[in-house]
């Protein structure tokens, strides 16, 4: 398939088409094959359709920071939901910056009307997180809001180092495989990751620069009716869970899961995620 910008992204669709789709996103850095174990769990009920996001996997790797934006990613997603599902809303099931991805997606115009539903797994909304930081700062905030704040920045102590021209990507080029192996991207039955996986890390790392900082510094206030359902691993080393739930007034429409796993939870517990997204999308 080919994005409006002429980037290819690699699609993988499972499950009749004549059943409801669902979508799912990735993060970083990983690329569609994160969500195999749910995609094989929930076929048979779903037309189920996964895509490596651009700068991941079979994907194209655009070199230009502005080819990251939160609003070319989500020109991305509507090319997808144009082929897969023209005349149906989606349900929508993503993890990390694929939970970033669809909280933007969600909570804007373009896709209005086009998501049935949204389930997010450790992954926040960067405008809701901004938003939150400028409530603190007004003296506006409620509860022990501080301490949370210091944990979450020490969790993404990374997304500093991200900024830094080159240097990651030569860190990763180097000593990648190394430094993955240690801090998370492979499956159970692997021994280390692979050159196609550390090349997830490097182009991806331009997610970061073309969105974090604006962001943060210039929030909007965007709100959502869609039904969303949020799965907070309580042993993510990541995003911390206030993070992610405490959204009910720009989601009202929310429901919320702690489980208690790590951040890979697709990958690691592909049966709860199944389960979990079926009855909030039945339910």
């Amino acid at each position: 398939m080919v994005a409006p910008d002429g980037v290819r992204l690699a699609v993988r669709t499972a499950g009749d088409p004549a059943n409801p789709t669902l979508v799912c996103l990735h993060g970083y850095p990983d690329n569609k094959g994160l969500w195999d174990g749910v995609v094989d769990r929930m076929s048979d009920r779903y037309h189920v359709v996964a895509y490596d996001t651009r700068g991941a996997g079979e994907s194209s790797k655009p070199r230009p920071r502005r080819a990251y934006r939160l609003d070319v990613l989500e020109a991305d997603c509507a090319a997808v939901l144009d082929a897969a599902s023209p005349d149906r809303p989606v349900h929508l099931l993503a993890h990390d910056w694929g939970s970033i991805q669809g909280w933007h997606f969600v909570t804007g115009d373009r896709l209005r009307g086009r998501i049935a539903s949204f389930t997010s797994i450790s992954g926040p909304c960067l405008d809701h997180a901004g938003l939150r930081l400028r409530m603190r700062n007004r003296g506006r905030g409620q509860g022990p809001l501080p301490r949370q704040l210091l944990k979450q920045v020490g969790m993404s102590w990374y997304i500093g180092f991200f900024q830094i021209p080159f240097v990651p990507e030569l860190v990763f080029r180097s000593v990648g495989r190394i430094v993955l192996a240690r801090i998370g991207r492979r499956r159970p039955s692997s021994t280390r990751p692979s050159s196609a996986a550390v090349d997830d890390y490097v182009y991806g790392v331009q997610l970061y620069r073309a969105n974090m900082i604006p962001r943060l510094l210039r929030p909007e206030e965007r709100r959502t009716t869609v039904p969303v359902q949020v799965i907070a691993p309580t042993r993510d080393r990541y995003v911390g869970v206030p993070l992610q739930t405490q959204v009910e007034q720009w989601a009202p429409n929310l429901r919320v899961h702690t489980v208690p796993s790590g951040h890979w939870l697709p990958r690691t517990r592909p049966d709860l995620v199944a389960e979990l997204v079926t009855a909030h999308i039945e339910g």
